[in-house]
């Protein structure tokens, strides 16, 4: 497992990778071969955000790639947190792998409506913007993606039509694809 340990506003010492390298190796023996781990520790620099320790980490596999961020007072348990975090989304992806992939019923996803922002004019404002590979994958491969990440919804490219598309989940627990016409 190749590890890639970065830090922003902050110094990475030698303590802290170390500590990093020992729980993150723990998902070594539960994935076949993650290629390569990248891990981002980072201060907020805001003196009102209490949980200022941010963890956030990616990792490469054969499979899915995984992502998690977790925040804390303290670097140590911001890691211990993201590895818990990284530990469920393997344990969830294997045993989808194993049984097969069944949709959960009756799960409709929060919406909440008051975090929309608008600009003088009334219209919506663009507040992050976000560039991502498109690697080619089934519509199948795509929803274990979604379920991995926890989005609402998946962009890909079709591995079978070279189109781009989107899987989403619908609220009667469902999944859903948007494909070009």
């Amino acid at each position: 497992m190749r590890l890639q340990v970065k830090g922003k506003n902050v110094e990475v010492s030698e303590a802290i990778r170390t500590y990093a390298e020992e729980k993150l190796g723990r998902l070594e023996r539960q994935l076949a071969d993650p290629t390569q781990v990248e891990l981002e520790l980072a201060v907020e620099k805001n003196p009102s955000i209490a949980d200022n320790q941010v963890a956030e980490v990616t990792v490469w596999t054969k499979g899915p790639v995984l992502r998690a961020k977790e925040a804390s007072a303290d670097m140590r348990a911001s890691i211990d947190l993201l590895v818990d975090k990284l530990e469920r989304q393997v344990s969830r992806y294997r045993g989808k792998r194993q049984r097969g992939h069944r949709p959960a019923n009756g799960r409709s996803p929060a919406t909440d409506h008051a975090n929309h922002r608008t600009n003088e004019e009334g219209g919506p404002v663009i507040v992050k913007t976000k560039q991502f590979a498109l690697n080619p994958m089934t519509a199948e491969e795509a929803v274990l993606q979604l379920e991995l990440v926890g989005h609402d919804f998946f962009v890909f490219r079709n591995s079978e039509s070279d189109h781009i598309n989107v899987v989403y989940r619908r609220n009667d627990g469902g999944y859903g694809l948007i494909e070009p016409a």
